[in-house]
């Protein structure tokens, strides 16, 4: 199954940010990546898709933290949720790991 991305104001922030940024291309690039195997399978391997216990989506939905980077310092993370509808995931934000 396809799902459609859609981002809050703060995870398209982040993202265009990025996009602005010629010097972090290469985060960029892995997190576009990252953006499409979740469009393609949330449960890809290379995601290392887990729940992050400390937020939750606006209806109560449990939110996924998606890894866009590894063994780097200040790794990109995209956390997310299924939603609102079927066949959606939401963007929460688009981050360096603390």
């Amino acid at each position: 199954m396809t799902f459609r991305l859609l981002f809050t104001e703060d995870a398209a922030g982040h993202l265009r940010e990025l996009d602005r940024d010629k010097g972090l291309a290469k985060r960029l690039a892995a997190v576009r990546k990252t953006l499409g195997l979740l469009e393609s399978n949330p449960r890809h391997p290379g995601l290392q898709t887990h729940k992050f216990g400390s937020l939750s989506g606006p209806a109560g939905e449990e939110v996924f933290e998606a890894y866009a980077e590894h063994r780097t310092p200040a790794a990109y993370r995209i956390f997310w949720y299924y939603g609102p509808r079927k066949g959606e995931i939401t963007i929460v934000a688009i981050t360096p790991h603390p």
